[in-house]
């Protein structure tokens, strides 16, 4: 999940990770549990029972963010197996990405760790299959059967999230604006951003729309002008078209000539937004517990992005992207990698901690029996996404495509590089480096699929 980074320094990646929770050794266990309830409904998990002989073990949980919500996981597991202690550790995401892999490459590592699917072509070489009914998690999870190979599976989305427009409330209401003014379509956003902008001759005071650091997101919203990432062959990038050039000229229209934000009004979106300088941004829902975190006094809301036509339902509307459950190390010692198998079947079954899980990053459950959950469908951001029949999963892209989407913004906006230029390099970028990779996009199991253009 891509939440607020802390984004670490080159020397932060030698630093030793910090533990969080779990310490101490946990004790031996003579009798097994007696008595729990079965958890689950296809897929289950039976508490009643001794792990590692009832003998103390301990092992290791890495992850780069969300530790309260993923240490109430283990905090669970250990009260029904107190012999076990799970220690969960957590760092900032760069950080996180340096160390981990070399830890997987050498043999090491924790025996539990968070998954980006961006990172699945360094991480699944080294992670060990789920020893799970398959059959039962499919009924249980939506999406699950997108992530069986070989009928293997090595995790799965525990929720789906994608972009939405968040905004100031407070300034909202201030320049006269109701529920009833969301923007439907991309050019009437402007005429909303324009009306939200505050200035002091050309100096910005607060601006209509602010995404700085977030165009990495806001550059696949070509999906809307009927343009895919990939070619008809799911293996060729197609960056380079009309679609991402249409796409890149309306923002960057936004801020030059509309003048509702600027690439030099605060470093990042989301700090500008937070600290009450920014009335509109685009980010995905993960912000919802960032921003009640870390900025609590900032009322705020949401819509659903707009499209070009208001009339005319989009190719897409954008897409969405799964949050990845734990793997499982395949290098961890007989003992742990059994302990962590349980534990997971334990994970997929606990419909309360992962309730407050999707909660925090608000996002839209796979877990099926949570579909209907009243605390989930009244979350803000759940409801402004409505249905995810017209949101595309691109499959789990690798991380160059947002890194070079990044770099030809950037190129454009502070060294002046022509968009169609930039855009041409970031296509070369990626085309390089998924010849590495040996990735192959989901977008033809896209419900509505079409090759490019349409």
């Amino acid at each position: 999940m891509k939440i607020m980074r802390a984004i670490a320094s080159l020397g932060a990646a030698a630093v030793l990770l910090t533990g969080c929770g779990g310490g101490g050794a946990g004790t031996t266990v003579e009798k097994a549990p007696s008595g729990q309830p079965i958890q689950g409904t296809n897929l289950t998990y039976d508490p009643n029972k001794l792990v590692n002989d009832g003998k103390p073990i301990e092992l290791e949980w890495w992850m780069w963010d969300g530790d309260k919500q993923f240490q109430a996981f283990a905090d669970s597991y250990q009260e029904l197996h107190p012999n076990v202690t799970i220690k969960t550790v957590n760092q900032p995401w760069e950080a996180y990405w340096t160390k981990l892999p070399l830890q997987l490459q050498s043999g090491k590592g924790p025996a539990l760790f968070n998954i980006h699917n961006s990172y699945d072509a360094t991480l699944s070489p080294y992670l060990e299959s789920y020893d799970v009914d398959l059959a039962a998690l499919e009924k249980d999870y939506n999406g699950a059967a997108a992530h069986v190979v070989d009928e293997k599976v090595k995790y799965i989305d525990y929720g789906i999230m994608t972009g939405l427009i968040w905004y100031n409330k407070a300034m909202w209401a201030e320049a006269g604006l109701t529920e009833k003014d969301y923007p439907k379509n991309w050019e009437d956003f402007r005429g909303i951003a324009q009306k939200l902008t505050k200035r002091d001759g050309d100096t910005i005071k607060q601006a209509g729309f602010n995404f700085n650091a977030a165009y990495n997101s806001l550059g696949f919203l070509q999906y809307q002008n009927g343009y895919n990432l990939m070619a008809e062959d799911a293996v060729t990038p197609a960056l380079d078209n009309p679609g991402t050039l249409q796409n890149m000229q309306y923002f960057l229209d936004l801020y030059n000539v509309d003048k509702v934000g600027s690439k030099d009004f605060g470093p990042k979106a989301i700090e500008s937004f937070g600290k009450g300088q920014s009335a509109m941004i685009y980010e995905w829902g993960h912000l919802h517990g960032t921003l009640d975190k870390n900025y609590p006094s900032i009322d705020y809301g949401t819509f659903q992005t707009p499209v070009p036509d208001a009339n005319e339902t989009p190719y897409a509307f954008d897409r969405y992207n799964g949050e990845s459950t734990p793997g499982i190390n395949a290098g961890a010692d007989e003992a742990q990698k059994a302990i962590a198998q349980d534990f997971m079947n334990f994970f997929l079954t606990d419909k309360e901690d992962m309730k407050n899980l999707v909660l925090n990053y608000s996002l839209a459950p796979s877990y099926k029996v949570l579909a209907d959950d009243p605390d989930i469908a009244a979350n803000p951001v759940v409801q402004a996404l409505g249905s995810l029949d017209r949101y595309i999963w691109p499959g789990p892209m690798p991380a160059t495509f947002e890194t070079s989407i990044t770099k030809a913004w950037e190129d454009v906006v502070y060294n002046g590089v022509d968009p169609k230029s930039a855009i041409a390099g970031a296509q070369k970028t990626i085309a390089s480096d998924l010849a590495k990779s040996g990735f192959t996009s989901a977008e033809p199991g896209y419900a509505h699929y079409a090759p490019s253009p349409r």
